[in-house]
């Protein structure tokens, strides 16, 4: 199965490298062509402003868009997670796609220098502690209908997920752990041809795991 990485900016490398020790085939994806056969596609980091405007400048953000309220599966990191949201708040805004259901601040936490590590709980992903690496992260100030909360850090919303979205506001593809991205791959296969369903595996999965994931 193959999975797009937005090879514009950000740890792209990384996060192909995930994607293939997952059990996937990551395909790099810069124009709308690149989009043809791909079941999910994963939104790194970076800087939201500049990969904002490249994706208008090749027509992505329109055909991303289409194909994900189709039912493509799509990941957003940090900046891909900006790129997703609904609404982008405070004084830094960005072009964004708007298809989540969330409010989001853009470098939240501060500097590079306050970037962090830490272990996050999160049920869905099992019971060990997932290593979760922050740097210059977003902040997701609110949710709304249809978003399910998956993570929380310090009382903060850190992953969340609406039907064939997947957003972290942290970076799980700097870490060995591939628990995040083998969780994306079982929602672009569920979304396949079926637009905003889910693997009948997560659906029990999520029933079991309703309350909140603090670190």
């Amino acid at each position: 199965m193959k999975i797009g990485i937005l090879a514009i900016q950000g740890s792209v490398i990384e996060h192909a490298r995930a994607i293939d020790n997952a059990g996937a085939q990551a395909v790099e994806v810069r124009t709308c062509r690149d989009l043809e056969g791909i079941r999910g596609l994963v939104m790194p980091g970076g800087e939201s402003t500049t990969i904002g405007k490249l994706l208008k400048l090749e027509g992505l953000d329109v055909e991303i868009a289409k194909r994900v309220k189709k039912g493509m599966g799509v990941y957003g990191t940090c900046a891909g997670a900006i790129l997703l949201a609904k609404e982008i708040v405070g004084g830094q805004k960005a072009l964004n796609l708007g298809l989540m259901n969330i409010q989001i601040q853009r470098n939240a936490y501060g500097r590079q220098l306050d970037s962090f590590e830490t272990e996050l709980d999160i049920p869905a992903l099992g019971k060990s502690p997932v290593p979760a690496v922050f740097i210059r992260a977003p902040k997701i100030v609110s949710t709304g209908a249809g978003v399910e909360i998956l993570a929380e850090c310090n009382g903060e919303i850190v992953m969340c997920q609406e039907n064939n979205i997947l957003v972290t506001t942290f970076h799980p593809e700097m870490t060995d752990d591939l628990r995040v991205h083998k969780y994306f791959i079982n929602i672009a296969k569920g979304t396949a041809g079926s637009p905003h369903a889910l693997p009948s595996e997560l659906l029990f999965s999520k029933q079991l795991s309703r309350k909140l994931a603090k670190c």
